[in-house]
């Protein structure tokens, strides 16, 4: 493939030789000038092309000495990329609308449409244009050491600075860009159409129907959710929870029926793995078209065809990023910010941690029977978790029939969270409510003016308990992208640290949901609760996430392999972790649970996010408690910016990001 001026897009070129151009710059401007000549200079000849012209020349124009004409640039371009980002953002968002959003059946074109990214081509219009080039000759391009170690000396402007700089650390062409858009799209519709509807999934023992008419759960989100809300039903809970771990089994080995998927015209033994047609009188009277076949033939590796296609991609980008040359580099060292090391360290000690076997065994007490794979989920230490999901569901469905009832509501929920009635008019006149395709998400805008989005599943019978716990969870993040755009000082420091920080603040709204629906605030009692319930969910998180960093490195030791030995790579290391770390505890040697999560095949390596989420959520929640009201504390956390993780953490809470603080509550909620 060749760009247009016939040199390869395939392979960066070599850096040119620049002593004798950097001299002579220090000679013009002067000695005080040298680092930021050497540094600047050094920063374009590693991205500049021969197509790009004369090096020499575009630097003596544009190598900016005068301090005002320096400041004035800097201005210029950070209004200019928050627009241009804004509006691409703005764009692409309406190219995936019917993808996202359940706005009915989906039509041929709209896949193409989602896949499309309209901002592929941005970074090298950027460059091609010398923009970029103007912003890498006069500004930092910092590495991670460097904003690490001078982390606390920065001011805003040197914090804005890295972060302007930061998005031309690497060079990919447009049609590469395009390709790791295309892939991401294909798998998010993949796994936004993958229901499961339980009333057709029948117990192998007697052929029972366990589950009401019309549930239809997503992978895994809704699976997951399932299987929690079933704690509460004594009579056939753990038939019911046996039934969905074997369900999501059979998707991550890929032995599930391809029939079966968001199928009700069919019934389905995942145990004996048996296929027949579903009565008449048992069809959902609003089930999709879908043929009504007797096909036992397994879903042929789609699952991981989709993570292939990731990471095919990612490959693609490899060359033209030689400071991190893998995805799991970039991941880690320009997305995270946090070394991949540091951050299974962190995971580790919580996995190894020796409250764990006491916890199970407080847990081992409450259920009044030994410990099965199931309750990695096990949400008993959640108030309210005694009462059944039809009494939540009967709540949550009467108060938000539509998105529309819950979009009415976010002022009310706001300041049930400690939000002043101002601020959440504030937000709530910055926050729009959508029906998602999908479990839910939320987008956020990227210029001002622009407005995030809250997506959450709204059934047709109303806003069920699932889709309200997770439209509670994605308010948080709406609240955090509120924020962190329209009060931030600098918009080129829009944002959190990373995804695992938006998640924490995600998780401080989850956890007061049903404290929201007015079902009680609170005690002593409820916070060692809480803080149990943080450790475990911790925990089962953590081995997740290691699955998912692990199946990566798998990949590029193995860049030749096809879904079968894809398939195959991911379930040995699910089992192997499961192994090590939970069979212990929870029984089921050598079952590939683990490797469930659709984020691996939607979102690759996003996953350590959650338990990263999980340790800052509980060190902001313990910040709370000492400083109060939540809102506002919230706020002053969320409007920092887009600094280094621990920079963040030590503005937020006095202390960088650990794992210490939940396990000395979980040992001193365990001794009371």
């Amino acid at each position: 493939m060749t760009s247009p001026s016939g040199a390869s897009a395939a392979t960066p070129t070599k850096k040119p030789d620049t002593t004798a151009l950097k001299a002579e710059l220090v000679k013009q401007h002067g000695e005080a000038q040298r680092a930021r000549i050497e540094r600047g200079v050094e920063q374009v000849a590693a991205q500049w092309r021969p197509e790009d012209g004369d090096m020499a020349a575009f630097v003596r124009e544009h190598f900016l000495a005068d301090p005002k004409k320096l400041d004035a640039t800097f201005a210029r371009l950070e209004h200019i990329f928050e627009q241009l980002d804004g509006h691409f953002n703005e764009v692409g968002r309406e190219l995936r609308w019917a993808t996202d959003i359940d706005v009915g059946p989906l039509l041929p074109v709209d896949p193409l449409l989602a896949a499309y990214d309209p901002s592929a081509n941005v970074t090298e219009d950027l460059f091609k244009s010398k923009i970029g080039f103007v912003v890498l000759l006069n500004f930092p391009l910092t590495t991670l050491a460097e904003r690490t170690a001078h982390a606390k000396d920065y001011t805003r402007r040197q914090w804005a600075e890295a972060r302007l700089a930061g998005r031309f650390y690497k060079r990919v062409p447009a049609e590469v860009q395009q390709q790791v858009s295309r892939a991401g799209a294909e798998a998010d519709l993949y796994i936004a159409e993958y229901n499961v509807w339980m009333h057709h999934v029948v117990d192998g023992k007697d052929g029972k129907r366990l589950f009401p008419k019309g549930l239809r759960l997503i992978s895994h989100w809704n699976l997951r959710d399932e299987l929690k809300a079933n704690y509460a039903d004594k009579a056939q809970g753990q038939a019911r929870q046996r039934l969905i771990v074997k369900v999501m089994e059979r998707i991550v080995t890929q032995s599930i029926p391809a029939a079966v998927i968001d199928n009700p015209r069919v019934d389905w033994d995942p145990f004996t793995n048996a296929v027949t047609v579903a009565p008449a009188d048992t069809v959902e009277a609003d089930a999709p078209a879908r043929p009504a076949q007797v096909a036992t033939a397994p879903e042929p590796d789609t699952r991981y065809a989709r993570l292939l296609a990731h990471f095919h991609a990612a490959r693609k980008v490899d060359p033209f990023v030689p400071v991190a040359p893998t995805q799991i580099a970039r991941t880690f060292e320009f997305q995270r910010e946090l070394p991949e090391e540091r951050v299974k360290a962190l995971l580790t000690q919580v996995l190894t941690s020796p409250l764990v076997p006491r916890v199970a065994q407080l847990i081992e007490q409450r259920l009044g029977r030994k410990l099965e794979p199931q309750d990695l989920w096990f949400n008993g230490f959640r108030p309210g978790s005694s009462r059944s999901e039809a009494e939540l569901d009967k709540m949550t469905r009467q108060r938000y029939p539509t998105p529309e009832a819950f979009a009415k509501d976010i002022p009310r929920i706001l300041q049930g969270l400690g939000f002043t009635k101002e601020r959440a008019t504030y937000l709530s006149e910055r926050i729009r409510v959508d029906p998602s395709r999908g479990a839910g998400h939320a987008m956020p805008a990227t210029r001002r003016g622009d407005f995030p989005r809250l997506r959450t599943r709204v059934e047709k019978g109303g806003m069920n308990y699932k889709g309200y716990n997770i439209a509670v969870h994605e308010l948080g993040h709406n609240v955090e992208q509120v924020f962190s755009l329209y009060d931030v000082d600098h918009t080129l420091l829009q944002g959190v640290p990373n995804n695992a920080f938006t998640e924490a603040l995600a998780f401080v709204f989850q956890a007061r949901d049903q404290e929201l629906l007015g079902l009680g605030r609170p005690d002593a009692a409820a916070e060692k609760e809480r803080v149990l319930n943080d450790f475990w969910a911790t925990w089962e998180i953590a081995g997740v996430a290691l699955v998912d960093v692990a199946v990566w490195h798998w990949l590029y030791e193995h860049p030749d392999a096809t879904p079968a030995q894809l398939r195959d790579a991911t379930v040995a290391i699910a089992k192997d972790t499961w192994d090590r770390y939970y069979a212990p505890v929870l029984g089921g040697q050598g079952t590939p649970l683990l490797g469930i999560y659709s984020h691996m095949i939607a979102y690759p390596m996003y996953l350590p996010d959650y338990p990263l989420g999980h340790l800052i959520a509980f060190q902001i929640e313990e910040q709370m408690k000492k400083k109060g009201p939540l809102g506002a504390e919230f706020e002053r956390m969320a409007r920092y910016g887009a600094v280094t993780p621990d920079q963040w953490m030590v503005n937020a809470t006095g202390s960088p990001v650990s794992a210490d603080p939940l396990l000395r509550a979980t040992e001193a909620a365990l001794a009371r």
